[in-house]
């Protein structure tokens, strides 16, 4: 357990401004938020929690001050960003339910938010954000009465924060702000997350004060790190991950947040800090590790020779600890000596050479990265949970691991299988319901509390969970075989040059697949065999690119039962993401997405040669 600091209450009792009045007293001097005003190498700007909690009772004022009311929702559309986490504190301890938006979210998506929220008033960034947002304005629709933009020199005719800042500093009264969020209780509403929508429109998930703090002081005593140890943030707050990870968490321990506010600089940010602790969706674990494995792929032998007999010892290692064993005095002594003189230097250039805990979640995570990284002595705490249970359900631990599972239930949790494999659970931590257009709350609940999770999966004799698939997502072939494309597609992205891949197969009689060339592990394969082409291209189309592709499809293929392999298959070039449409913002592939876009390629593997 990380957390030995005073709890100013039972856990099921707390609210989050508990937490920031006890951090603002008990360890007022520590650094709680930092960020960069400008590029990567500005300095880091900091505030203390007693900053902190000075700026939110100012803002809170602000907000007071607009007209925001208790229990109203007010959306956000901004990055990772001070303006962003500074809000959404001073709106729940005015009682008011903030509500961050997906910053790649389509106009459509967004509109049915504002109207199915009620909200009347948005904080967002700048211009990028104003031209989907200020059409809602003119919406009879839509409830949506203001603006309020973080950007002042983009704002226009817009409400800009700093001028909402300044008079929150003219009008804040000390009493009134302590009173304010001391009337707040734990059943009260913390945060509404519309989910990303694989399929459909998004659906306004609704948290308390209870679920979150129940679930904040329960996943701490799964981790064990240093007092007030530094979180880098840089998954969007419209996920439940990071909003746990990000606010709820940090407030618990009293923790320091480094504001990220470029998810794609988070690598360079790794290398400066050098955290103790790591959150990677799959998606970025598989991304760090290509980058890795291409640089290893430039060193000379004898030298990769050294890695891959250390490599072996830390999986070794990591064996005996996942099986429950003591580690043999030998092989603890070898491993460390190997970890000091060749993985600890190597780490050290990526910033990874100080990390006690790693964790993934959110989708299921390709068993060849996890033992990659084992490989390096970094463990990967696989967890499962969804947003409507909060965050995690399921985590390993460094107590209790088996890598490839999503781990044990956590504290005061329940699990069981349905009859056809779907995971249902209860507990605390399990919301109350959707929230409907007109402010109810819409259980998703069985009588007995059970919620169905929509993932199918197996628990062992030992009580960890193994994810499947979702069950929407599985496929039935045309003979009434149900295949998990999750399974096959992570089993043929074990090969380095494949990045991405897509399983289609429902209704059919056999599969196919699109394939993506992975845009860093492509180039570099390549390169170290002497194929010079200039762009992926080109690589998809070089025949012993095409060659290597095919023997990577069989070796799969060999692994998988007959109904999972793959027949025939496409190679594409261009890496799938959230901006072009066929990844969620939190790089979960969509699925129906990717088989419209590319439906005529789908069709044609199943023509007739």
């Amino acid at each position: 357990m990380t957390t030995n600091l005073r709890l100013p209450g039972r856990p099921e009792e707390l609210t989050l401004p508990d937490l920031l009045a006890r951090n603002a007293a008990e360890h007022g001097d520590l650094p709680a938020l930092s960020w960069r005003a400008g590029p990567q190498a500005a300095p880091w700007t900091t505030l203390t929690w007693s900053e902190v909690r000075r700026q939110v009772a100012v803002l809170a004022s602000g907000y007071a001050a607009l007209g925001v009311e208790r229990g109203e929702h007010v959306l956000m559309m901004m990055g990772n960003r001070p303006e962003h986490w500074l809000s959404d504190l001073a709106l729940v301890h005015l009682g008011a339910v903030p509500v961050t938006v997906y910053g790649t979210s389509a106009p459509e998506q967004i509109a049915h938010i504002a109207r199915h929220s009620r909200a009347r008033v948005a904080v967002v960034e700048g211009a990028r954000e104003l031209v989907r947002w200020e059409p809602l304005l003119a919406d009879a629709g839509v409830p949506l009465e203001r603006l309020v933009v973080a950007e002042a020199s983009q704002a226009g005719p817009h409400r800009t924060y700093g001028s909402l800042y300044a008079s929150g500093a003219r009008l804040h009264r000390a009493e009134d702000f302590e009173k304010t969020w001391r009337e707040t209780a734990p059943g009260d509403p913390l945060t509404v997350v519309y989910t990303s929508g694989t399929t459909g429109d998004p659906k306004g998930v609704r948290l308390t004060h209870r679920n979150l703090m129940l679930q904040a002081v329960r996943l701490d005593r799964h981790v064990d790190l240093p007092e007030h140890a530094e979180h880098i943030c840089y998954l969007p707050f419209a996920h439940i991950a990071e909003r746990v990870l990000g606010i709820y968490l940090p407030l618990l321990r009293a923790a320091h947040v480094r504001l990220c506010a470029d998810p794609t600089a988070v690598a360079g940010a790794v290398r400066e800090l050098r955290p103790v602790q790591f959150f990677g969706v799959p998606r970025v674990w598989e991304k760090l590790a290509a980058g890795v494995k291409a640089v290893l792929g430039t060193l000379p032998e004898e030298q990769r020779a050294a890695i891959e007999a250390a490599n072996d010892l830390a999986r070794a290692r990591a064996g005996h600890r996942e099986r429950g064993e003591e580690v043999p005095a030998a092989l603890e002594a070898s491993y460390a000596a190997a970890k000091k003189q060749v993985l600890d230097p190597l780490l050290g250039l990526a910033g990874l050479d100080r990390l006690v805990w790693t964790a993934s979640a959110t989708a299921p995570m390709p068993i060849d990265v996890v033992r990659f990284w084992a490989g390096w002595g970094i463990t990967i705490m696989d967890a499962w949970g969804l947003t409507e249970t909060a965050g995690v359900c399921t985590v390993n631990s460094p107590d209790g691991f088996r890598l490839g599972s999503v781990g044990r239930a956590i504290e005061g949790l329940e699990l069981r299988l349905a009859e056809d494999g779907e995971i249902l659970t209860r507990g605390a931590t399990v919301f109350g319901g959707y929230l409907r257009p007109d402010g109810t709350v819409e259980s998703a609940a069985d009588e007995a509390g059970w919620f169905p999770t929509g993932d199918i999966g197996r628990l062992d004799e030992d009580g960890f969970l193994w994810l499947t698939d979702r069950k929407k997502e599985l496929i039935i072939t045309s003979n009434g075989k149900n295949v998990s494309p999750a399974l096959v597609e992570n089993t043929v992205k074990e090969h380095p040059l494949i990045g991405q891949a897509l399983v289609h197969g429902d209704g059919r009689s056999y599969l196919v697949a699109l394939l993506v060339l992975d845009p860093e592990l492509a180039p570099a394969w390549a390169a170290a065999r002497g194929i010079g082409a200039a762009s992926l291209a080109e690589l998809a189309e070089d025949p012993a690119v095409r060659a290597e592709i095919a023997r990577a499809v069989d070796t799969a293929n060999a692994r998988l039962n007959r109904t999972e392999q793959i027949k025939r298959y496409r190679v594409l070039t261009e890496e799938w993401g959230p901006e072009s449409g066929e990844l969620t913002p939190s790089l979960k592939l969509r699925r129906r997405v990717v088989r419209e876009k590319y439906g005529s390629l789908i069709e044609a593997l199943y023509e007739a040669p």
